[in-house]
C-alpha cells in the first residue's frame, strides 16, 4: 500500500522515497505526496527521480504512475518525488471553495441534486439538477461563504475508516464531509470568491468557482 503522505502533509512539495514496483512504464513507490485525481480534484503535476509524471491513478490501496519509457527505475530505488506546489495550493483554494460552496447550496435549495464536481488549476465547477436559473442566489451564497472565510477556521482533516483509506474534512459547528482531497489549514486560505453561472441543458445548471491570486 502506498503511505499517501499528501493527506499528512498536503504542503509538502518534495519527499524522498523508494520505488516499490516497476511494469513497464508504470512505476509505484513506497511513500508519495503526488495526488491522483479523486473526488473531481485534477492529479498534481510534477516528477518522480526526474521523470515527468504523464498520468496517476489509484489501483486499490496504491496509486500508479505514469512515467516514460526508459525511465530506468527499478524496485528499491530511491526516488525524489516533487510536485508543482503553485499548482498544487491553487488546486486546494479552489477545491475547498467549491466544498463551500457545495455545502451552502444544500442548506439554501432543499432537494438539489450535485450530478458532477470538477476542480481544475483555473477554477472549479460543480453541475447540478435544478430547474430554475441558480445565479439568483449567488449574493446570498458568497455573503456566507465570505462570511467562512474571513472567520479563518480552522479545517479538520482525518479518517473516517483508516483501514479503507476513507477521509472527510470537517469544520465545527458547519459540516463534516467525505472527502479523499487535499485540504487546506484554515478557510482564510482560500482568499477572495466569485462565481458564475452556465446552462450546459434544460433543467441543469453549472456553478463556476474562481479565487483570486492572492495579492
Amino acid at each position: 500500500m502506498t503511505r499517501k503522505v499528501f493527506w499528512e502533509n498536503p504542503y509538502l512539495a518534495q519527499l524522498d522515497t523508494e520505488v516499490t514496483g516497476v511494469a513497464g512504464n508504470e512505476v509505484t513507490l513506497a511513500a508519495t505526496i503526488f495526488h491522483a485525481m479523486s473526488g473531481g480534484q485534477e492529479s498534481d503535476h510534477g516528477t518522480i527521480a526526474g521523470h515527468p509524471v504523464r498520468e496517476a491513478r489509484k489501483a486499490g490501496m496504491d496509486i500508479v504512475y505514469t512515467l516514460d519509457q526508459g525511465h530506468g527505475l527499478a524496485p528499491g530505488d530511491a526516488a525524489r518525488v516533487e510536485i508543482d506546489w503553485a499548482r498544487r495550493y491553487r488546486l486546494m483554494r479552489l477545491h475547498f471553495a467549491a466544498e463551500l460552496v457545495l455545502e451552502l447550496a444544500y442548506r439554501q435549495l432543499p432537494g438539489v441534486e450535485k450530478t458532477g464536481a470538477h476542480i481544475a488549476q483555473d477554477k472549479a465547477r460543480i453541475d447540478f439538477v435544478w430547474p430554475r436559473n441558480i445565479a439568483p442566489l449567488f449574493p446570498a451564497l458568497l455573503d456566507e461563504v465570505n462570511v467562512i472565510v474571513a472567520a479563518d477556521r480552522p479545517i479538520i482533516s482525518a479518517y473516517s475508516d483508516e483501514a479503507a483509506q476513507r477521509r472527510y474534512w470537517q469544520i465545527e459547528g458547519l459540516a463534516q464531509v467525505p472527502c479523499g482531497g487535499t485540504h487546506l489549514r484554515t478557510t482564510g486560505e482560500v482568499g477572495r470568491v466569485s462565481l458564475k453561472r452556465k446552462n450546459p441543458g434544460k433543467g441543469r445548471e453549472r456553478v463556476e468557482i474562481y479565487v483570486d491570486d492572492p495579492a
